[in-house]
């Protein structure tokens, strides 16, 4: 198996169908949680709407990179996200978001092996892997707020 393919499959697992690590994934998580869920919020924590936004927000930003546009991306606009008022935008921001999980994904299994050696833009952002295993620990990070958030809410709820 090349490495790419191996990596995209790391990137499936935390976003799509993996339980090896955490045993659920993002897609699992969301798809049960109501646009109130997502958007309520406890103390001063971010809400599951803004965390969901934030990870798409980096997919977004690097997969323009893969298709060979720049580095637009910041940090500091990565939790601007319009206001989720309806069911229908929770479930847009969710459909973006898993098709952005799997299309990075997919980008990631079909890119040459060299390519993941090869500098990310700059030299000071490292390699493509470099990026790829960052995509992937900060989205698990997230991944376990989500987690929590939604047990506290779901007990706040009883």
């Amino acid at each position: 198996m090349k490495r790419s393919e191996f990596i995209a499959n790391r990137l499936r697992e935390v976003f799509l169908n993996g339980y090896w690590i955490a045993n659920t994934n993002y897609k699992e998580q969301l798809l049960s949680i109501t646009w109130q869920q997502a958007t309520h919020q406890i103390a001063d924590l971010n809400t599951i709407a803004a965390l969901t936004y934030h990870i798409n927000y980096y997919l977004l930003g690097i997969l323009n990179v893969f298709k060979g546009g720049p580095l637009e991306i910041k940090d500091q606009y990565s939790f601007d996200m319009a206001p989720i008022q309806s069911e229908a935008d929770w479930k847009k921001l969710l459909e973006d978001f898993l098709t952005n999980s799997a299309i990075f994904a997919d980008e990631v299994a079909q890119m040459p092996d060299e390519k993941l050696d090869q500098v990310f833009v700059n030299e000071k952002y490292g390699t493509y892997l470099r990026n790829i295993e960052g995509v992937i620990e900060h989205s698990y990070y997230h991944f376990g707020q989500i987690v929590l958030i939604k047990k506290l809410i779901l007990a706040a709820t009883k």
